[in-house]
């Protein structure tokens, strides 16, 4: 496995002074998609195409987490960047991302905590460039953190998604359904920049990283015809 999160997590690893127990850990997981080995999702990677890029700015220990949907993100879009966030220093590489003059960064954050002149609802594609997505990967409470303490942020647009659907994510419990996970949230701005099927895919993946994830931990048997995993098998 070599895509952004999980060299980052390696590069987490690496500099551990401890190792990080999650929930679950003593079982075996496969190490390309993080499910229990009996319930491996690696034969359902989805194979689409995407304008859009992704830049993932994750808390310090998200990497390290199987639950973490931001995984799923980069196994779908070959665009996606993962940078860890710290409150005192800035990795050079995400400047110098936020910088190249091919992509159009927003940040992804709701409008209700933001001055509404810099709020926007829609993606408006600036000539010769790409929509890239910034993305808080983290708990409400430390995104909120996140954005305030990230001045490097503060000259971009912040898309606020308006979302009418509840959330689905069921490996994580949060105290409100219009609370969404990462992979949730990067579905709907793709689909707001034009890259529907990819949108598609990622949400049918989601969907089926959530049920290999509870039947893998509750030693569930699972049926691959089933509709969920048909929905994502037009995507292979």
């Amino acid at each position: 496995m070599s895509h952004a999160v999980a060299r980052l997590r390696a590069e987490r690893l690496a500099r551990s002074n401890k190792p990080f127990i999650a929930r679950g850990s003593r079982a075996e997981r496969c190490p390309d998609c993080r499910v229990i080995a009996t319930h491996c999702l690696c034969a359902w990677k989805p194979r689409v195409q995407a304008d859009a890029g992704v830049c993932l700015l994750m808390h310090d220990t998200e990497p390290l987490k199987p639950t973490n949907t931001g995984w799923l993100i980069a196994d779908l879009i070959e665009d996606t960047w993962a940078f860890g966030w710290l409150r005192t220093a800035v990795d050079e590489r995400l400047l110098a991302l936020l910088d190249d003059p091919r992509w159009q960064p927003y940040i992804v954050f709701p409008g209700e905590f933001v001055a509404q002149e810099r709020v926007v609802s829609e993606v408006v594609r600036e000539p010769g460039k790409r929509p890239l997505f910034i993305l808080l990967d983290a708990t409400w409470t430390e995104a909120r953190k996140m954005f305030r303490k990230s001045p490097y942020l503060d000259r971009f647009p912040v898309l606020s998604l308006q979302a009418e659907q509840m959330s689905r994510y069921r490996l994580r419990r949060s105290k409100r359904d219009d609370h969404f996970c990462t992979a949730e949230v990067a579905a709907m701005c793709l689909d707001l920049a034009g890259d529907g099927q990819a949108s598609q895919a990622l949400d049918a993946y989601l969907d089926v990283f959530s049920l290999h994830y509870l039947s893998g931990k509750r030693r569930l048997p699972l049926d691959e015809q089933d509709d969920t995993h048909q929905r994502l098998h037009t995507f292979l």
